[in-house]
């Protein structure tokens, strides 16, 4: 019993001792800008990302601190990207301005490509990630057009709908991992698609508690009209099986996609399995909401799983997905 416990134990350290050496991120991120000469600026930028990852993606922050310095420090600058247009919806009040900021990332990456990025600390730590993995720009543009298109607010019509989004959102953000990582592998992409379209359907689900309290539902139009579950349903926070019929539905298809996800995993490079780290939050996720009997309002969704540092460690050390 001893050393079972002292193994638990192990993986938080580990966890920990990384953060330690990557650095403090409270210190440089929230002063203002460092001077523009020696080694400050750069330390500024690089805390600055991390600190905004591990407040706003805390379970990203988590998988990325297992990674080996070579690659960190581009992962949290994809990272703190991909936070900034995930948080546009939520911090405007208007569709206008969202489009606004939108444009800004779309031009910041132009401006990255042709080597003349803003003196903006997550461009600056882009840029150099993209010079350094020779990135593509593609993959970023999907992401900003699709965030864009999101800004609509509206119901997904179906499943497949979902799918599409996740696919261009969230799969485009692995494929970029999978760069950083040097994978350039047609068996970890297909992976990569699933695992990005599984993602989204979880979040979507995640979120839905949060998006009712806004009166706002985007789970598929069509799964809800099959079980006669309306969106007044989600809003009111109704917990009735009709309800719950479609939360299984749509937790069952991002169920799917990990399955499938897993069945390239004899021909996936072992290199690639740490850009797929998010299916063991993915399987927390899914294993907690069927305990639950699919009630998407219980309140033990709510709670972090103190054991998921460990998880991560375990399957990061075992280099599975």
């Amino acid at each position: 019993m001893a050393s079972g416990a002292a193994a638990c134990v192990r993986p938080g350290r580990a966890l920990r001792l990384r953060l330690l050496a990557t650095g403090r991120p409270g210190h440089a991120a929230g002063r203002g800008r460092a001077a523009d000469s020696g080694a400050a600026v750069p330390a500024h930028r690089e805390h600055y990302c991390l600190r905004l990852v591990r407040n706003r993606d805390y379970e990203g922050f988590l998988s990325s601190l297992l990674l080996s310095s070579e690659f960190r420090r581009s992962v949290f600058a994809l990272r703190a990207f991909n936070v900034e247009l995930a948080q546009v919806q939520d911090v405007v009040s208007q569709k206008t301005l969202g489009l606004m900021r939108i444009q800004f990332w779309r031009q910041l990456i132009e401006d990255i490509y042709i080597d003349n990025p803003p003196n903006q600390p997550i461009a600056m730590e882009l840029w150099k990630a993209v010079r350094k993995h020779k990135l593509t720009k593609r993959w970023f543009l999907r992401i900003i057009d699709e965030r864009e298109k999101n800004l609509n607010e509206k119901a997904y019509r179906n499943i497949q709908e979902l799918e599409t989004y996740a696919e261009n959102a969230q799969s485009s953000f692995i494929y970029l991992l999978l760069e950083v990582l040097g994978v350039r592998d047609i068996h970890a992409d297909h992976a990569a698609s699933h695992i990005g379209k599984a993602q989204g359907i979880v979040t979507c689900l995640r979120a839905t508690p949060y998006h009712s309290m806004q009166r706002k539902v985007y789970l598929p139009l069509d799964i809800c009209l099959l079980h006669g579950a309306s969106q007044e349903d989600f809003i009111r926070g109704n917990r009735e099986k009709r309800v719950r019929d479609v939360v299984f539905d749509v937790a069952s298809q991002a169920h799917v996609h990990l399955e499938h996800a897993r069945s390239f995993c004899k021909n996936v490079p072992l290199r690639a399995c740490p850009a797929f780290l998010q299916t063991v939050i993915l399987d927390d996720y899914l294993n907690k909401i069927r305990k639950v009997d699919f009630d998407i309002f219980h309140p033990s969704l709510q709670k972090r799983n103190m054991m998921l540092p460990f998880y991560l460690y375990i399957r990061s050390w075992r280099k599975i997905y």
